[in-house]
């Protein structure tokens, strides 16, 4: 019985946490501490385009060119700030203190008006001229933002003389992947079955 509710426990625990992130005063700050992106909230996307953005950055940290983006769609993207809606300067400096602790590397905002990057120490001055060339996306459709994200990206990446893809960037990733997979499936079966004895037992 122990065993089951630690399972039950678990799994409440997992349920609660997307809610939780959800009512957060400033959900961005949460997602960018275990990922390297936030995508609308507000807006429908493709998962496809939303995809490729992931890895691009994915391709980026391999290529030694660490960033992480926020992409706000609406005002209700901001949680409790709403006033840092249009100011995407401003988001990047504030969200970029809030996650101090866990990131120090560039960090990018991409709103309708425009962009804004931030990094806590030494943030290159070619790279304020690049995002400063950009022209505002201008869209608030999600797909249309997380392009002009991967473009932004891509300008910052050129600098660095890298080109980066939106597909999947190795085979031994994939792969890698499966074998997770696999290991979870059978740690699963393993686990199902000793519940299984355990309740025969009993």
């Amino acid at each position: 019985m122990r065993f089951r509710s630690l399972i039950l426990f678990a799994l409440l625990g997992a349920c609660l946490a997307v809610p939780a992130a959800l009512a957060d005063g400033d959900p961005a700050s949460d997602y960018l501490i275990t990922q390297q992106e936030f995508l609308p909230l507000a807006v429908p996307y493709s998962t496809a385009v939303g995809g490729g953005l992931t890895n691009m950055l994915n391709d980026a940290k391999e290529k030694n060119f660490p960033l992480k983006v926020a992409v706000i769609s609406r005002r209700d993207d901001l949680g409790s700030i709403p006033s840092l809606f249009g100011k995407p300067q401003s988001y990047a400096t504030f969200l970029a203190q809030e996650d101090f602790n866990f990131w120090k590397n560039e960090l990018l905002v991409v709103m309708p008006q425009g962009y804004g990057l931030y990094k806590v120490k030494g943030l290159p001055a070619a790279d304020k001229t690049v995002i400063a060339k950009l022209s505002p996306p201008g869209v608030k459709s999600g797909n249309g933002l997380i392009v002009a994200a991967e473009r932004a990206v891509q300008a910052l990446a050129a600098r660095r003389g890298l080109t980066l893809s939106t597909e999947s960037t190795s085979a031994s990733a994939e792969n890698h992947d499966r074998v997770e997979l696999a290991v979870g499936v059978l740690v699963l079966a393993a686990l199902a079955f000793g519940v299984r004895m355990v309740v025969r037992r009993r």
